[in-house]
């Protein structure tokens, strides 16, 4: 190991993953640590790859979407390719993420009218009754 490669317990550390997601990661081919016998050892590419794969599903991006953005990056046109697809995607993404947003307001909404609902019928059974006069 040197200063340029991390094990897989100080990568789990450095972005707060398990080594289970490192694995599934490696397994869906997005990551390639070396391999010395049994030990996987990332590299600085590899740490830069699942900091794009993370911030990508943080995002909600595929994980279809995040490999061709990471496929992307040795086009050789300085990442241009790399930046304007992920551009697209992100703009689509936004646009998902705020009609979402709106839907979920309404719900809200509905649902605290609901509860008021629930609290005015609640009031009400607990009164006492009166006996028929």
């Amino acid at each position: 190991m040197t200063a340029d490669t991390l094990t897989i317990r100080q990568m789990c550390d450095a972005f707060e993953v398990t080594p289970r997601t490192l694995r599934f990661y490696e397994a869906k081919e997005l990551l390639f640590p070396l391999r010395e016998g049994q030990k996987r050892l990332f590299t600085k590419s590899d740490r830069a790859r699942l900091k794009l794969i993370l911030r990508g599903k943080r995002f909600g991006f595929s994980l279809e979407e995040i490999r061709q953005l990471l496929d992307l990056y040795h086009m050789g046109d300085q990442q241009q390719t790399q930046i304007a697809a992920a551009y697209e995607i992100a703009r689509a993404r936004l646009t998902d993420l705020e009609s979402r947003r709106e839907e979920l307001n309404e719900a809200i909404e509905d649902l605290k009218d609901q509860l008021k609902w629930g609290e005015k019928m609640i009031a009400s059974m607990n009164q006492p009754r009166r006996a028929a006069e």
